[in-house]
């Protein structure tokens, strides 16, 4: 009788990667996938995000979490959800590796442009007809080709092997590796299996921008695929960390996020009862629509809906436990209806302030949703009824907890993000980027000059317009949203700073 045959879910072509690394002197204890999480941390895009907003700009307070924090943060709870899985039984044979879901947790934002989502339109609006920009793709891009680590061997070249620090040849070919991470740790990262349409292509969605990866990374997606799954294609391409990372970013925006908002003065816990009990308030009607839209695609229902009076449950269940520690020994049993009523009330404008502004009460709410989230999480092991391969194996929350995590998100986006408060910040973001873009693709084809001497050596030797394109757009899409302020100051402002500060 024939057995079996077990599936892992590492191989060694897991461990392998672009560039055959070079030979390191003595033995390293570090496992493959620790080396790539040592490279990423110190990395400069990863110290950069330290300098790119998450929700509020940071020059506000120091408080405020910023690309880098919230990225900390992310991989704390990616491996807490690893750390849970590997404690039952499905994992106990063969563990998932926390390195690999820690390090695609601290690099999911490396390609967040400067001013967020907003940075993001800007720059593929620029880029439409040249392949487009979208911050996943930069990641992927930032880690295999923009980051340097090693001295790439450049075929073709003119120049010798230690003098060419550019990777790209003599014909315009680029042979940069970036950090040269494995494969299995780049696959971590590859949230969406889709190609971006490239230079000259068509949109299928119109002027939208398009989640997936560059056309300029088609041949490299190959090999990743190859090397984690190989021939076995039938499934959509999204590793079990890569799952767990990105159940782990939505989780840290439905809470931390809105720990931010309560620190800013821009929400109380009294605002959520005040919206759950009002019907007539639109907000209500919008959350609704954004959450059955999520909720559809994830469960594949089309059947699925989330009305307006769930969202005000969800709100109202989410803060009310906070009200139970109010003190009321100020009410006495003499006291009539009316008084009570109206120490109630008061009672509950200042405890609403207090939580709010308390730094005990934000921490251990967001302790306690953030473990009642990852306490719901599940795995997922067939597709249509089929065995996905233990690599492929995905990560879901039950239902309940979806919703709620959904329903915050949503809260947070949508009375927050879309708020003209932070619209005004955004919208002046919108306008630098695209500025200084024009600026370095256009001034008479002399824009480039403007470029550091890094990138400028990198345009100058690659060929196509669309890569000389795409050269600036990595520049911009590296700067913090300070520097790029100041970049946009030195070519716009009458007070430009010194000409001596470099580039």
């Amino acid at each position: 009788m024939a057995t079996k045959k077990t599936r892992l879910l590492y191989t060694a072509n897991d461990r392998k990667r672009p560039c055959p690394p070079s030979p390191k002197d003595g033995q390293d204890f570090r496992s493959e996938f620790r080396r790539d999480y040592s490279r990423l941390v110190h990395s400069a895009a990863f110290r950069r995000l330290q300098g790119k907003t998450q929700l509020f700009p940071g020059q506000e307070s120091d408080f405020f979490r910023n690309r880098l924090t919230h990225s900390i943060e992310v991989a704390q709870i990616a491996k807490a959800i690893a750390l849970k899985l590997n404690k039952t039984a499905r994992f106990k044979n063969f563990q998932i590796d926390c390195d690999i879901v820690e390090t695609a947790a601290l690099a999911h934002d490396l390609g967040h442009p400067p001013f967020g989502h907003n940075g993001e339109e800007a720059l593929d609006e620029c880029m439409r007809s040249d392949g487009g920009f979208e911050g996943n793709a930069q990641t992927l891009r930032i880690l295999t080709r923009l980051e340097k680590k090693e001295l790439p061997d450049v075929p073709d070249s003119w120049e010798s092997y230690s003098s060419n620090t550019s990777g790209i040849n003599s014909k315009g070919e680029d042979f940069r590796t970036g950090l040269n991470l494995t494969y299995r740790t780049l696959a971590a990262v590859l949230k969406y299996d889709k190609k971006i349409p490239g230079p000259g292509e068509e949109r299928t969605n119109g002027q939208k921008l398009t989640k997936g990866y560059y056309h300029s990374e088609k041949d490299l997606v190959e090999s990743i695929k190859e090397n984690v799954v190989g021939r076995e294609r039938t499934f959509s391409f999204k590793t079990i960390e890569c799952s767990i990372m990105d159940l782990a970013d939505d989780i840290a925006y439905s809470t931390y996020d809105l720990e931010d908002a309560l620190k800013a003065g821009f929400v109380e816990p009294l605002d959520f009862f005040e919206l759950a009990f009002n019907k007539e308030d639109p907000l209500l009607d919008k959350i609704s629509e954004e959450v059955t839209k999520a909720i559809k695609k994830a469960l594949k229902n089309e059947n699925y809906t989330f009305s307006p009076y769930q969202v005000g449950e969800v709100l109202f269940q989410t803060v009310f436990g906070l009200f139970s520690n109010w003190d009321d020994s100020k009410i006495s049993k003499k006291d009539d209806i009316f008084s009570i009523s109206i120490i109630n009330m008061y009672s509950s404008i200042r405890l609403s302030k207090e939580i709010a502004s308390n730094g005990y009460f934000r921490t251990r709410w967001t302790s306690e949703l953030v473990n009642e989230f990852i306490q719901g999480v599940k795995v997922k092991t067939k597709e249509k009824k089929r065995e996905l391969p233990p690599p492929l194996y995905q990560v879901y929350l039950d239902l309940p907890i979806l919703e709620k995590v959904e329903v915050l998100k949503q809260f947070t986006f949508q009375k927050f993000i879309l708020s003209s408060r932070l619209k005004v910040v955004q919208y002046r973001g919108l306008e630098i980027v695209k500025a200084i873009f024009d600026a370095l693709a256009n001034e008479n084809g002399r824009g480039y000059l403007l470029l550091p001497d890094d990138f400028r050596e990198v345009y100058q030797k690659v060929r196509e317009p669309h890569h000389k394109k795409r050269v600036i757009c990595d520049f911009i899409a590296g700067m913090t949203d300070r520097y790029a302020v100041e970049f946009y100051g030195r070519l716009k402002s009458e007070n430009a700073q010194t000409i001596f500060k470099p580039l």
